[in-house]
């Protein structure tokens, strides 16, 4: 019993170091998506485009990050959150193309080349990451991609408010669900240290991003 008890205090701590990474690391500490939520420059309408613009290469694909995770995971603990996850993901992915169309044209911008390249690599590292046999790290991006969507949203909706789009209930899953699974999952040192990984990678890729959009304005002079 003291054994199982060790175990439970063990898994919690992996959930919330989860939740913890993704309010340290996420995108809402991106000083570029701050800007792209206030909308106060003369360019902003401009920026938002290309956000939403990447954003949709990145995330806009069928199947993504979460439902290549789900076929992938065969019959585990984190088989019902990632399928309730993917669900839910397909309304923001729908919501994501639908606004892409809204916006209009990617803003043209120096470099157009280096930019594809960089997307072209990104998708493939999220592809490795819900592929990946480690136990735990598909499930550690997944669970990164849903709470870093919170951030992404917002910026998602500041698009749709210039452009007269109505923006749909946000109903990603919740936290206590999430932990459920993380718990169920993250029952050895290997699998805690895979699911840390996928989580750091994917908050990585969201970094690399909002530099590259950041980087693409500085090229048109929004700034």
């Amino acid at each position: 019993m003291a054994n199982n008890r060790s175990v439970g205090r063990q898994a919690v701590s992996v959930a919330e170091a989860q939740l913890a990474r993704v309010a340290d690391s996420g995108c809402a500490r991106h000083p570029h998506v701050q800007a792209l939520i206030d909308g106060g420059s003369a360019h902003a309408g401009r920026d938002l485009a290309d956000a939403v613009h990447l954003l949709c290469s990145l995330h806009g694909r069928h199947p993504g990050l979460i439902e290549l995770a789900l076929q992938h995971c065969g019959d585990t603990p984190a088989r019902s959150w990632l399928s309730q996850a993917s669900e839910a993901f397909e309304r923001e992915r729908l919501y994501l193309v639908r606004l892409t169309s809204a916006v209009g044209p990617l803003p043209s911008t120096p470099g157009a080349a280096e930019t594809e390249a960089s997307l072209l690599a990104q998708r493939h590292a999220l592809e490795i990451l819900a592929r990946s046999e480690r136990r735990g790290c598909a499930l550690g991006a997944a669970a990164s991609l849903v709470g870093d969507w919170v951030s992404i949203r917002a910026l998602l909706d500041r698009a749709a408010g210039r452009v007269g789009l109505d923006s749909p209930m946000f109903q990603l899953t919740d936290d206590a669900s999430l932990i459920a699974a993380i718990n169920a999952s993250s029952d050895t040192p290997a699998s805690e240290r895979a699911l840390g990984f996928g989580a750091e990678q994917l908050l990585l890729q969201h970094r690399a991003l909002f530099d590259l959009l950041e980087a693409r304005a500085e090229a048109r002079g929004d700034f």
